[in-house]
């Protein structure tokens, strides 16, 4: 059973934990879930099944790591729980931006349960545009942790992904879902971010 004290205020809320690739989101979500571990709070950790990189975990690239379960959609984070009975304080879910449109609404329906939820994931796309289920989970949110990785180009603060194919910049006309690592990706800041073909914005 839980400790009386491990939360400071009533259950139940949303923080979502955001950036670029390699920024640290899954390592941030993983130490948040391992100190509750002290505290003999519950937790589960959902990831879906399109990440095929890491099976049945998730793994941080400074090592950390955690058993996950794999599901196809966030429908059916609510379905597990209910069908397994558990009682469980804490969710946690990664690779957030790669589940559907209804990730707000089924996040937003377990902190109305009274459960605690992490959500891990990228906010904007290969193309430098927000990620819909990010964007609607992220206003539901209480509180929103942004973090930035480094600039491979000049070491500024990254905040977007560069995808790169064949050594160029990938067309914004390419598939937004493309799971990849290092050798398709890599962080940029604003200034040095491209996408080929990208409509070009009208100045004001």
């Amino acid at each position: 059973m839980a400790k009386a004290n491990a939360f400071t205020t009533p259950a139940g809320w949303i923080e979502v934990i955001c950036g670029p690739m390699f920024s640290g989101k899954s390592e941030e979500l993983l130490r948040r879930l391992n100190r509750l571990k002290y505290a003999d709070v519950n937790f589960l950790l959902f990831k879906p099944k399109i990440d095929t990189r890491t099976k049945k975990t998730v793994k941080s690239r400074d090592g950390r790591k955690n058993i996950a379960i794999t599901i196809g959609s966030s429908r059916e984070i609510v379905e597990f729980l209910r069908k397994n009975k558990l009682e469980i304080s804490v969710i946690g879910i990664d690779e957030a931006q790669f589940f559907d449109e209804e990730l707000g609404t089924v996040c937003e329906l377990l902190a109305n349960s009274g459960k605690i939820v992490y959500v891990a994931g990228l906010d904007l796309d290969f193309r430098g545009e927000p990620f819909k289920p990010m964007l609607t989970t992220m206003a539901y949110a209480e509180k929103i942790t942004k973090l930035t990785a480094i600039c491979t180009e000049c070491g500024a603060p990254g905040t977007r992904t560069q995808r790169v194919i064949d050594g160029e910049p990938a067309s914004y006309y390419s598939p937004i879902i493309k799971v990849g690592d290092v050798e398709k990706y890599t962080a940029r800041c604003r200034h040095h971010h491209v996408v080929k073909d990208k409509p070009i914005l009208k100045k004001y």
